[in-house]
């Protein structure tokens, strides 16, 4: 390896889906960008392990080099914006899909696409928040934009020891809100009230479509991370006028429901999109998500992986067994 080469995980197109390895690859392979970035630490998202597994046919050219996000230091830069040795964080734009991303020491963007280092986060706590709790945010803040505010009642989060769920229910909690999280995995009880979590609620009794098409109304707002039939399900519990944001679809992106919630009762349904979001909306998120998660929250929900590792943990987070947040250490010294 010489000093201008770099290390990263590759996928190459096999007869039954994408085949990683990780290699040394020189700076030329990199695609055309404004900014070129040592990447020092990534994450792992349910969008990463659908494309490390080569679901939903998000890649469309290989080899490729996978990773929805990445925060690191500028190397060089024809964006008068950015300067050598500048911290800078970048989640969405199609990176890691369309474009080269994240699971590599070197990567080469466009300026338009990154975002200074909000102040009092290090690369490795924006990445323990990433395009997970980024997202977190933005649904929360579609939540109050639509009328939540604390005392409003229960807040519901799915999928709740989830990355984007982690970050939510701890957000919600350090808002002021009493959170209700949903999770299949009872182990994690600890842990999310440790969040934050005011209430526990079993996965399974949420996970059927709905009886009928109105049930007892009960949540004043709701985080919904998994979609399918327990957002179905959801809906029909949700109290006059509140607001469901979606930004998952673990449960599938099929919904079974009916308009009776929006007509007799006055949900809101709001998608959360994260990866065409402008960037002038990126930075004021990025700016608040400093305010409300500290460095020991941030330790409290994240688990350290190399690049070695993703493999396995694309299984992992497809399988709804990944707790909070895992932070990939591309960096010296790997994960600790």
């Amino acid at each position: 390896m010489t000093e201008e080469d770099f290390e990263g995980l590759v996928l190459e197109e096999g007869p039954d889906g994408p085949v990683p390895s990780l290699r040394t690859l020189p700076p030329s392979d990199l695609p055309e960008g404004d900014v070129l970035v040592r990447v020092s630490h990534s994450g792992l998202n349910y969008k990463d392990g659908m494309i490390l597994k080569g679901l939903g046919r998000l890649v469309r050219q290989y080899p490729h080099v996978p990773g929805i996000d990445l925060a690191g230091t500028v190397v060089t830069s024809t964006d008068e914006r950015y300067q050598p040795g500048d911290p800078v964080l970048l989640t969405g734009w199609r990176m890691g899909e369309s474009h080269w991303g994240g699971y590599a020491q070197l990567a080469r963007v466009r300026g338009d696409w990154l975002v200074p280092l909000p102040q009092g986060f290090t690369t490795r706590q924006a990445m323990a928040v990433g395009t997970a709790g980024f997202t977190a945010m933005l649904a929360v803040q579609a939540l109050e934009d639509h009328g939540l505010t604390p005392g409003s009642g229960e807040v519901l989060v799915t999928g709740a020891s989830g990355g984007v769920g982690s970050v939510a229910v701890a957000l919600l909690a350090r808002l002021g809100h009493t959170v209700t999280a949903v999770t299949g995995r009872p182990e994690n009880t600890g842990y999310l009230q440790r969040l934050g979590a005011s209430a526990i609620i079993k996965r399974a009794s949420l996970a059927e479509a709905p009886a009928k098409p109105l049930l007892g109304e009960r949540w004043a707002g709701c985080v919904d991370a998994v979609g399918g039939d327990m957002l179905a399900h959801v809906l029909a519990e949700m109290r006059y006028g509140s607001s469901v944001a979606a930004c998952g679809l673990a449960g599938g992106p099929a919904l079974q429901t009916t308009v009776l919630p929006f007509l007799l009762r006055g949900v809101n349904l709001l998608g959360i999109d994260s990866v065409l979001c402008p960037r002038e909306t990126r930075i004021a998120a990025w700016d608040r998500l400093t305010g409300l998660l500290s460095p020991e929250l941030l330790d409290s929900l994240t688990t350290e992986i190399t690049l070695n590792d993703l493999p396995r943990y694309a299984d992992l987070i497809l399988s709804g067994r990944v707790r909070g947040r895992a932070v990939v250490v591309l960096g010296e010294g790997g994960a600790d």
